[in-house]
């Protein structure tokens, strides 16, 4: 293959087209004409069952006719819970927190099986997961329940179990986020993020989990655009474009052979700094093999270019291309097949049983003061059902999903409930509105969203709280809001806001489900 052949080989390119079973224009001629390897979806293109398919068979048919040599890498984002993409006529598996919360690792691995299973089933060869950080900073804005939990070791059994479920069906998988993402305060969709340990305590913690997954045979590791100045001694220098992290630390150090891949390099903490396409080239230099642009066309053509003219003026050896296509070569060749007849997708019944015995094991009900459950089904105890409308939360999350389905699930069992939502962050006049309803009420539940980024969710708690009624709070999302509220009566956690686990959460307070789930990091106050 020529120079600019093996250079699109070497990218992961995204899209927006008119409907979710269609390729846009331009990444039609993206991999026809610059024969770019590989492709990521979003909740844009994920339609039915049926149109996915319809889409990840255009996108390799496509790749086929064009003269590629192997199938395309179809990737996704299904880490399932709170980031996930998939959504009509599939299932709803547990996310890693909730995963975390059963204590079982052996879970892990069922739900990975089954996840790939349906992931294969569609055409999706390689899913963006597990995530491996260590959720040891309870302010964290981006990894939090994305994460298995705060304990190094039990990130690494549960991490490296569900890669294991995942590739027993097929899938490539992903440990994300290298060299560790999980001790920050900041989003680096947002901007630049900073962990200053040492290198002995990256390797007591942070590393624990990516020398598991390495030892088991992950097949990819994804970078983080977070900055050690431990590692990297350019200040600001984020992981993902710096030599010292990349192939000091990951290649020469942790020993690992396989593909490396950046995190979507339009993210701000590469595009508000370095720009994506220099960004990209400075990522190459470092040892990245493939580079992720997820949106826009333009950027997509301008790092094929500056890629190229980077390596035509001598700034990254051709050597450095060839070993990295060498790399992305060995991974498509021993993995993936051309398939020109998927199986019309069928979920299979049981991944809904096991995900809903996942769910039971992992959520964590908390009762400071008993007699109050079960709830009764009588319509006329009057409870009053308050959360949050929008659980769009992270740059990561789709926004498609939200958490409208509690105050469903719980009129379902008392139909004289009344249900009302606020905002993400709520005005003190809603609040001061939520007052006067909670003054008639026998009973107030209040649904939060990760409250503890929220005051306006604490103080709607605070001001419930001192009505002197008895309340419920389920978390939502983070488990941490718990901590907030020592005093509140009764406590749940779901860990995500995904229907079966609240449906399964608003059950267990009327006694007809019983949860069994321990928090996987340190909530204060909860002893």
């Amino acid at each position: 293959m020529d120079l600019r052949e093996k250079i699109g080989q070497l990218m992961v390119f995204g899209f927006k087209a008119d409907h979710p079973e269609k390729m846009s224009d331009e990444i039609k001629d993206l991999i026809e004409n610059h024969h770019v390897g590989g492709i990521i979806l979003f909740g844009r293109n994920i339609g039915t069952t049926e149109e996915i398919q319809q889409l990840t068979s255009t996108l390799q048919s496509t790749a086929k006719n064009a003269g590629h040599n192997h199938p395309l890498f179809i990737c996704i984002d299904q880490e399932n819970g709170v980031v996930r993409r998939l959504g009509e006529g599939t299932t709803v598996f547990p996310g890693a927190m909730l995963l975390g919360a059963t204590g079982d690792e052996k879970l892990a691995y069922e739900v990975g099986k089954a996840s790939g299973q349906e992931l294969m089933d569609l055409g999706i060869n390689w899913n963006l997961a597990p995530v491996v950080d260590v959720n040891n900073n309870p302010n964290n804005p981006v990894i939090d329940v994305r994460s298995f939990g705060e304990n190094p070791n039990n990130v690494a059994q549960f991490g490296t179990q569900l890669m294991k479920g995942m590739q027993a069906s097929g899938v490539i998988t992903t440990l994300k986020h290298f060299p560790g993402h999980g001790d920050t305060a900041v989003d680096s969709h947002l901007s630049l993020p900073v962990i200053p340990h040492a290198l002995q305590r990256l390797h007591e913690v942070e590393l624990v989990s990516f020398k598991e997954g390495i030892e088991n045979g992950a097949e990819t590791v994804m970078s983080s655009h977070v900055y050690f100045p431990s590692i990297e001694p350019e200040v600001n220098r984020p992981a993902t474009m710096s030599k010292p992290v990349m192939t000091g630390l990951l290649r020469e150090d942790l020993g690992f052979e396989g593909v490396i891949t950046t995190d979507c390099m339009e993210m701000k903490a590469i595009a508000d700094g370095i720009g994506t396409s220099h960004g990209a080239v400075e990522a190459i230099k470092a040892g990245v093999d493939l580079i992720m642009v997820s949106h826009l066309p333009e950027l997509q053509h301008d790092v094929l270019e500056k890629i190229y003219q980077a390596v035509t003026n001598g700034e990254i050896e051709e050597k450095t291309i060839d070993e990295a296509y060498a790399r992305v070569m060995k991974l498509k060749s021993s993995s993936l097949k051309w398939n020109d007849n998927l199986t019309p997708f069928k979920k299979p019944e049981h991944h809904q049983t096991l995900a809903e015995d996942v769910m039971r094991k992992g959520i964590t009900l908390l009762e400071r003061k008993s007699g109050l459950l079960p709830l009764t089904r009588n319509q006329h105890e009057r409870i009053l059902v308050i959360y949050p409308e929008n659980g769009y939360l992270t740059e990561v999350e789709d926004e498609r999903f939200s958490s409208h389905a509690l105050g469903e699930l719980l009129k379902e069992l008392n139909p004289g409930a009344k249900v009302v939502t606020v905002s993400q962050q709520p005005e003190q006049s809603e609040i001061d509105f939520m007052k006067v309803l909670g003054n008639s009420a026998d009973i107030i539940l209040v649904g939060t969203l990760s409250a503890t980024r929220s005051e306006g969710q604490q103080r709607l708690m605070q001001d419930m709280m001192s009505l002197g009624k008895p309340i419920i709070h389920i978390a939502m999302r983070s488990p941490y809001d718990i901590g907030l509220f020592p005093k509140v009566d009764v406590s749940i956690a779901t860990y995500e806001f995904t229907t079966p686990a609240l449906r399964l959460a608003v059950r267990s307070l009327f006694g007809l489900e019983k949860v069994e789930g321990s928090f996987p990091v340190t909530i204060p106050n909860t002893n």
